[in-house]
């Protein structure tokens, strides 16, 4: 058993610091080191401060080693994505040009910062950045009369003048129907994307065409 020797100071030090100080983690090495200067026994300090007894003996040997001051270093291990450096960068892409799928996203990824991932890897990782895979939006995009009329008036009108004059051509085929729509699909995206786009009522029939 590791034999310890309390001084009045370390003892004051320890009753403030298991409240004060700021990281949670150094708080449960001061309470466990504070039972220990009131002569507990270990499994109650384990019980109370919910941790092993290796986990208790390690403290011990700290503030045996270097006292007050060794017990205030947090030496927690946390591994960092190899992401981290280049995540700013990705995510102004990504939201310039959301992905259409993982594998776009990895690939991407790829291409701007040499880290290869795997599928799960990046969809996760597009998970912790907000990214969801959304429907593309679709906000219906009026006609725009005034432009209509001065095509039919500077562009039409004039090449079925030439026509009639035998200067040009028409050819004449059967109607053709186009439906105004758009084809909405899924990206990766930290909002919606909205496209302006026909509604989806406009018909148009097209009876001819003219060449130049």
């Amino acid at each position: 058993m590791i034999q310890l020797e309390f001084r009045f100071e370390d003892r004051a030090a320890l009753a403030e610091e298991r409240f004060e100080h700021p990281h949670p983690h150094v708080q449960r090495k001061m309470e466990a080191l504070w039972l220990k200067s009131l002569d507990l026994p270990h499994s109650l300090i384990c019980q109370i401060c919910c941790i092993s007894g290796n986990t208790l003996r390690e403290y011990l040997r700290d503030y045996q080693q270097g006292g007050i001051a060794r017990l205030k270093e947090v030496r927690c291990y946390r591994p960092t994505c190899a992401l981290v450096p280049v995540q700013t960068s990705v995510e102004e892409t990504f939201q310039k040009h959301p992905p259409r799928s993982v594998k776009e996203a990895a690939a991407r990824i790829a291409a701007l910062s040499g880290v290869h991932r795997g599928l799960t890897q990046v969809r996760h990782w597009m998970h912790r950045l907000g990214l969801r895979y959304r429907k593309v939006g679709m906000i219906p995009a009026k006609a725009n009369p005034q432009a209509q009329v001065q095509f039919r008036q500077e562009q039409l009108e004039p090449r079925l003048h030439q026509a009639q004059s035998g200067q040009r051509r028409v050819f004449f085929v059967d109607a053709a129907h186009f439906v105004l729509g758009p084809v909405l699909g899924y990206v990766w995206s930290a909002a919606r994307v909205m496209i302006r786009a026909p509604a989806g009522r406009q018909r148009f029939n097209v009876l001819g065409r003219w060449t130049r």
